[in-house]
């Protein structure tokens, strides 16, 4: 970031976290999503081909669905991929409890992202927290809130970089907010083979043979890629740390412990292996000791399909 201790800029760091690309992670997926955002980022790489025709590149998307769904994995993947760090902008980072202060914070905002040096690309997460519906209540929180919307309108539409929202709640957003977006996405949870990839990312340095990684998959369906990262990241702990504190390591006891310390979102209700827990075939069939990847056989590539429709990595490109 520009540093200039000789002016009064206000730091990114006042309004959130700053990712930077080299810590992205790649994201796993679906189809459509995939093919959505590639004809994003395409048009952002054909920029000139676009200006030559009379058009430019869009560049702000609104992304919605369920929580845990990835979206700010996504995001922080797509701002790797122009070569920008993301500022995620925390929502009480914006919001004061003084009249007319939410406003001009959102001003500073987007005068130190248009001030940028190198450029960011901007990242609301929860965005229906400062960007809902306005009112016409006549109470003074609600004319706070209008305020702060309609001072979001206009940045938004004057914003020259890019700029990427979020939220579990798009019924949730004022219409005229809603519009300001070019690009929308609807991320849903992951599909059979999405979580088989996901769970097999994070499950390493171990690894299931084809069969028991499908019916863990199964066994996750309405699970976020958030809750399936937990389930394995618990599962590694206690391999690891169990043995060290004398714990119960039968699988049976693996399992029962990992999922009585995760919790699946309310609003995404429980997948079966949380309602049968260590009954679950998926459990039964589940090879034990867990083998490391290096242990396991690759089978041969029969990609059907339904996978080949259902899933895809986000393609590697750069800004030339």
């Amino acid at each position: 970031m520009h540093d200039d201790d000789d002016d009064d800029r206000v730091a990114p760091h006042t309004f959130g976290v700053v990712l930077e690309p080299s810590e992205a992670a790649e994201p796993i997926l679906s189809k459509g999503v995939r093919g959505a955002l590639t004809e994003w980022l395409t048009e952002i790489w054909s920029a000139d081909d676009l200006i030559a025709a009379g058009l430019k590149p869009r560049h702000r998307a609104l992304f919605t669905g369920k929580p845990g769904t990835g979206k700010t994995t996504l995001a922080h993947h797509l701002s790797a991929r122009l070569g920008l760090s993301m500022l995620v902008v925390q929502p009480e980072m914006l919001l004061s409890k003084w009249v007319n202060a939410s406003g001009a914070q959102v001003g500073q905002l987007f005068k130190m992202a248009r001030e940028a040096d190198p450029p960011l690309l901007l990242f609301f997460d929860e965005f229906d927290a400062v960007a809902g519906s306005r009112s016409n209540n006549d109470q003074a929180a609600d004319r706070e809130h209008n305020k702060v919307v309609n001072v979001l309108l206009q940045r938004i539409e004057q914003h020259p970089g890019f700029l990427i929202a979020a939220t579990n709640f798009g019924n949730r957003l004022d219409p005229a907010i809603w519009r300001r977006f070019d690009v929308h996405v609807d991320i849903d949870l992951p599909g059979r083979f999405e979580r088989e990839r996901i769970l097999a990312r994070y499950l390493e340095p171990w690894a299931l043979p084809k069969a028991a990684l499908r019916l863990l998959a199964e066994s996750m369906e309405t699970a976020s890629p958030a809750l399936m990262r937990q389930l394995a990241e618990a599962l590694k702990r206690n391999l690891v740390i169990g043995p060290k504190v004398g714990w119960n390591m039968q699988r049976e006891a693996v399992i029962e412990r990992v999922i009585a310390g995760i919790q699946p979102h309310p609003e995404l209700g429980k997948p079966r292996l949380w309602s049968l827990g260590s009954k679950d075939q998926a459990v039964r069939d589940l090879p034990w000791p867990l083998p490391r990847s290096s242990e396991i056989v690759v089978e041969p590539a029969a990609e059907t399909e339904e996978s080949a429709d259902n899933v895809a990595t986000f393609p590697k490109r750069t800004v030339a």
